[in-house]
């Protein structure tokens, strides 16, 4: 028999995870706080450890530190919140969670919880690595596809694995680059950024490597290119598969030997670590003949991929507020109507469109909150201009309410009531799709037609 503690100062949900718990036939350990967490952990052997992350006086952030800084010898430890920011998600990681979860958390979601983590320590996965305490915000948007991408960025950021991000434009890919520098080890070291695809071919070189004074007309003064200028920190390579053959040869030389000769010059060792971004299929360009397949091996050790926004549906209203903050100040609101009709609209621009789009709505209402006319520069030919819906005419939240009721029932309808793949399909956990099915009352023989139609009466 396992031993779980549970770590968490709400006596309510500590008591609920601990027979959900006992029911799956683990004993359970309960620790209101976390000094008497860290008193038990010293002397008992724990096997696993569900913790809360917002606590009183120690949360659970500053336990996992104390635990690396005291080395004691933790168990896999599950972090568990009911406010999941991309700050907390990704420190938590760092510091050597085995997991980062938004309550509530369901029956089903435990038991895979437990089990995965059980195997971790037989195994001896358990190790703790060192945070250095960053608290900044690096995404915003409550879609699963964005907590996958925040917890790779825990687990990598103190390595100098490479890293390949890949995206469509506008999706964020600089931002995960300098999210991995800063919350790791050589966050206090520089982040240069270098974008393949702006600069000619015949600088390239000269722009990564550097240069002697007098190597070629015009060479004045010495240049000490990207990869040194970026030495003890990171050096980030956008639109790497715009790259020309001869200097991805190069760049695999310096990648394979951490050193790099300068033209005219002689070589210079170099402690960097390389991130790479692209737009482009990479695969295909390797098959193609277009991208050195040994280089696409050494920059791609660990993928990130960014889904497009037209992807992330329960990101963007989240996102729109998020950037309504920094442009008008009171910050403006959004109406129901222009919610809806940001969430119609399918972005090919993607995060960086809608930012722009945002920012030119609120500079130019001129009240207090942004109506569907504002945005009516987004009626381009391959978004959607029909009128919107009579329940994205009501208030904010009730619109949000009937999409998710209209979504939900659409998905259980397509997946013949297959919740689990439903969930998927959302883009949420499986608990959090039984809740919103309790909470709407959602019938599966209705068709999602119907609902959209419904007022907003009969569905909340």
């Amino acid at each position: 028999m396992s031993t779980v503690m549970i770590i968490e100062d709400d006596d309510s949900v500590r008591n609920s995870l601990a027979r959900a718990l006992i029911d799956l036939g683990h004993r359970t350990i309960q620790a209101g706080n976390g000094r008497i967490a860290l008193d038990i952990l010293r002397e008992e052997r724990i096997d696993a450890i569900l913790l809360d992350l917002r606590m009183p006086e120690m949360d659970g952030l500053e336990i996992l530190r104390r635990l690396r800084a005291d080395r004691i010898d933790a168990p896999p430890i599950a972090i568990l919140t009911g406010y999941a920011t991309s700050a907390n998600t990704i420190e938590a990681m760092r510091l050597g969670a085995f997991d980062h979860l938004t309550k509530p958390i369901g029956r089903d979601d435990l038991e895979s919880l437990i089990s995965r983590m059980l195997h971790s320590r037989a195994i001896g996965d358990g190790a703790t690595t060192e945070s250095s305490g960053q608290s900044d915000q690096d995404f915003v948007g409550p879609s699963s596809a964005v907590r996958a991408v925040e917890k790779t960025i825990g687990l990598v950021a103190d390595s100098d694995v490479t890293v390949m991000i890949t995206g469509e434009t506008g999706s964020g890919k600089e931002l995960v680059a300098r999210a991995i520098h800063r919350h790791g080890r050589r966050g206090s070291g520089p982040f240069i950024a270098v974008n393949c695809a702006a600069i000619p071919a015949e600088l390239l070189e000269s722009e990564l490597f550097g240069h002697a004074r007098g190597a070629f007309t015009g060479a004045v003064a010495e240049r000490s290119g990207a990869f040194r200028d970026a030495d003890q920190g990171t050096l980030f390579l956008d639109e790497v598969g715009d790259m020309e053959s001869v200097m991805q040869a190069k760049i695999l030389r310096a990648l394979q030997e951490r050193v790099v000769t300068p033209v005219g010059g002689r070589s210079v060792s170099v402690d960097v670590r390389v991130l790479a971004a692209t737009n482009r299929d990479l695969t295909a360009a390797v098959q193609a003949g277009r991208f050195r397949e040994d280089l696409f091996y050494r920059l791609n050790v660990v993928p990130i991929h960014l889904a497009p926004l037209r992807e992330r549906l329960a990101d963007i209203v989240p996102l729109a507020e998020h950037f309504l903050q920094g442009v008008t100040d009171p910050p403006k609101q959004l109406t129901a109507e222009a919610a809806a009709r940001l969430m119609a609209y399918p972005w090919p621009g993607n995060v960086r469109e809608l930012k722009n789009a945002i920012e030119r709505a609120a500079v130019l209402c001129r009240s207090d909150a942004l109506a569907v006319s504002d945005f009516d520069f987004l009626t381009a030919a391959s978004a959607p201009t029909a009128t919107p819906p009579d329940w994205a005419r009501s208030d904010l939240p009730r619109a949000i309410t009937q999409l998710e009721i209209y979504m939900i029932t659409r998905a259980l309808q397509e997946t013949a009531g297959n919740r689990a793949e439903a969930a998927r399909r959302l883009g949420i956990r499986r608990q959090q799709l039984y809740s919103k099915v309790q909470k709407y009352g959602i019938d599966l023989r209705r068709r999602s037609a119907d609902v959209v139609s419904s007022n907003s009466d009969e569905l909340l």
